[in-house]
């Protein structure tokens, strides 16, 4: 009887618990779905200065998910602004006559080379439009000093530092743990410099990815540089001499050498942009914040035509299926393909591929509707930070494909990989397996037992038919042989500076160039952006949140940045069994 009680009262704890937990969620979600809602047009006053922060990762697109953003301290959402809201905002605010300038207030940005690069080009335009921009930060890191460098004038905190030292790129080999728990990994590849393999078998980089890593680096570093010594006039042999011998540190180092203009604290940074106003510093300064910026109404210049110009939206890894807002998904992108191809009032598709491959399945069944697409109209792709292996198969029948100069790109070439357990079950673990096969080959594919040589034989039949079907479609699209691709192939990954002098992408750019090129080969001045796929609604999102695994948005929420390599491992955990066409591992340039 009292084990009864002792069930029947923690049952009713248990519901008490889940009861409140939905509630509160229910309260939440309300609260995120009203301000997600708000559709208030804000007013700006005259003379307002665009304030720009870029504290949050920087997506392509952002998602509506309103609990994305949402802080249960302060009960309160925020709305994530995607790359391309931003480039439309700063775009918006070149012609507004309510904005005098940008004031770009910096740190670290999170987002990838190839994203700041595209900002940094907006910012480059918004110039033309004689307005200022001023830049000031507490510690500048490389991203964000190049961004700041077109600036016209660069401030520093008299305490602050700044990094100038070159860039620098670390692989994680993990061969050494997988031997200690006495996992084997069965790997067969095609391509000497597909090296996203190399960490579970190796314990350093081999030549081939060294020398590849080298020149792909070493190329943005270049870009970087010539960028930085265009808009500061500091000769290029300069800037390397400063890197080279890490002699800017602090405030003083980097205005003795011209890298910034002055030392000044926020209260005085402030001053100087009502100076350039012409307000006095009794008077109040109006910032807008880029955020708050998005809800003002813009000239609908682009509604003045039917005729649409859709641009897709492709990021993170590619696996078969519907994926999910953190997965390309291949029958979501390919129905998004489809669903261009066929509407009537779009003239031209613009493919953003931002992805470091996946599934080479997946990605077959992509690249088959963009040359169905490509049959009924222009059909142009633009490369943001990451288009390599799998997310490369799905460019390559593109009629023009742009890429940044600081794009990571190629990598054409597969691998698949599995795991052979059987030693950690059986000496770690003291845990045995036996088997009953119907056929000699039944288990094939079981990760406790290691493949035997005809089973190897199959799998790299297998590696080699995807990866000559791979290079076949990529000469189709490219317009070379197969010989050619082949000698660029074998994995090898190439910067977008690189991958232009190579003929694997057409020109440099941006989204908003390619979209460019899509409305000139489409003929057209007057056009409307639709963006897909069509995304769901705040409500449709909150729902599928309830079901959404918890520990999900926990573990996103603590980690941040480092949430992409629990990521990468789960990725890779599904891909077990099945050929891949991918980077596997992680590029972060710092």
């Amino acid at each position: 009887m009292r084990q009864f009680f002792k069930f029947m009262f923690a049952s009713m704890l248990g519901f008490l618990i889940t009861c409140f937990i939905l509630i509160f969620l229910l309260i939440a979600a309300v609260s995120a779905l009203l301000s997600s809602g708000n559709k208030d047009i804000v007013e700006i006053a005259s003379n307002s200065v665009l304030k720009i922060e870029l504290q949050d990762e920087i997506m392509d697109r952002a998602s509506k998910n309103p609990f994305e953003n949402f802080n249960f301290a302060s009960f309160k959402t925020s709305h994530q602004l995607g790359l391309n809201d931003i480039l439309k905002d700063i775009k918006k605010a070149k012609t507004d006559e309510n904005i005098s300038g940008i004031y770009l207030d910096l740190s670290s940005i999170p987002a990838g080379i190839a994203t700041v690069e595209e900002i940094r080009n907006a910012l480059i335009d918004f110039k033309t439009s004689k307005k200022f921009i001023v830049s000031y930060s507490e510690f500048f890191t490389q991203k964000s000093y190049y961004l700041a460098s077109v600036s016209d004038q660069i401030y520093l905190n008299p305490a602050g530092a700044m990094d100038w030292k070159g860039l620098s790129t670390q692989l994680l080999f993990f061969k050494g743990t997988l031997e200690k728990l006495e996992v084997e990994p069965e790997i067969i590849r095609h391509g000497k410099f597909k090296s996203a393999i190399e960490p579970f078998i190796l314990d350093k980089m081999s030549e081939a990815n060294r020398l590849q890593t080298r020149t792909f680096v070493g190329s943005i570093w270049n870009h970087l540089v010539d960028g930085i010594s265009e808009q500061r006039k500091i000769q290029r042999g300069e800037l390397n001499r400063l890197a080279s011998s890490l002699a800017i540190n602090n405030a003083e180092d980097a205005i003795s050498n011209k890298l910034i203009d002055k030392k000044l604290y926020y209260d005085e940074v402030v001053n100087e942009l009502k100076k350039r106003i012409g307000l006095s510093e009794t008077d109040e300064l109006s910032f807008i914040s880029l955020r708050k910026y998005h809800s003002v109404p813009g000239i609908a210049h682009d509604k003045l035509s039917m005729d649409k110009i859709a641009v897709i939206f492709a990021q993170s890894n590619i696996e078969s299926g519907e994926g999910d807002d953190n997965t390309i998904g291949s029958d979501k992108i390919a129905e998004a393909i489809r669903d261009a191809r066929l509407d009537k009032k779009v003239k031209a598709i613009v493919l953003r591929v931002n992805s470091p491959g996946g599934s080479a399945l997946a990605s077959d069944v992509i690249w088959r509707e963009t040359i169905l697409a490509k049959k009924a109209k222009p059909f142009v792709v633009s490369m943001g930070d990451l288009a390599a292996s799998g997310g490369y198969y799905i460019s390559c029948a593109a009629d023009k494909i742009v890429a940044s100069p600081n794009t990571i790109t190629g990598s054409i070439g597969v691998f698949g990989l599995m795991m052979n357990i059987q030693k950690l079950m059986n000496n770690k673990l003291g845990i045995t397996i036996d088997t009953v096969n119907t056929n000699t080959h039944a288990d094939f594919g079981s990760t406790y037992r290691a493949l035997t040589a005809e089973e190897r034989a199959v799998m790299q039949n297998s590696v080699e038919r995807v990866y000559d079907d791979f290079i076949s479609k990529v000469a189709e699209g490219r317009h070379k042989t197969k010989a050619e691709i082949d000698s660029l192939g074998q994995g090898r990954v190439w910067s977008g500076t690189d991958a232009l002098k190579l003929g694997l992408v057409d020109e440099l750019g941006g989204l908003t160039k390619a979209i460019e090129v899509a409305a000139k080969l489409a003929k057209m001045e007057n056009y409307r952006i639709s963006n897909l796929p069509k995304q769901k609604d705040a409500l449709e999102k909150i729902m599928e949140d309830f079901s959404a695994e918890p520990e999900t948005k926990i573990l996103k929420s603590e980690l941040g940045q480092s949430y992409k390599y629990i990521q990468q491992i789960r990725s890779l955990a599904r891909a077990n069994k099945s050929i891949q066409a991918r980077m596997e591992y992680t590029i972060d340039l710092y």
